[in-house]
């Protein structure tokens, strides 16, 4: 699809066509970076977008005997706790 550049200020821009907007989810806002000679523009992604997901994905961890086991102890595990 081809679109013309249009002046905006000092600046150029584009139209995105509505079906192109509805087809990709874009907002108000998207991001734009470039990849090589290309122009990317994906939809802004909202905060923790898929973390419940991702946690989901990653399974239960609440027993995991090596999640404490690979900090050294601090002065209140050495001092103060008491099993």
């Amino acid at each position: 699809m081809r679109v013309a550049l249009g002046r905006i200020g000092n600046s150029r821009g584009i139209r995105i066509p509505k079906p192109l907007i509805e087809q990709f989810g874009f907002g108000g806002t998207v991001e734009l970076h470039a990849e090589g000679q290309r122009l990317v523009i994906t939809r802004c992604r909202r905060p923790r977008e898929g973390w419940k997901e991702t946690f989901a994905a990653a399974g239960a961890s609440t027993h995991d005997p090596l999640l404490l086991a690979s900090l050294p102890p601090n002065e209140f595990d050495i001092e103060e706790w008491k099993w």
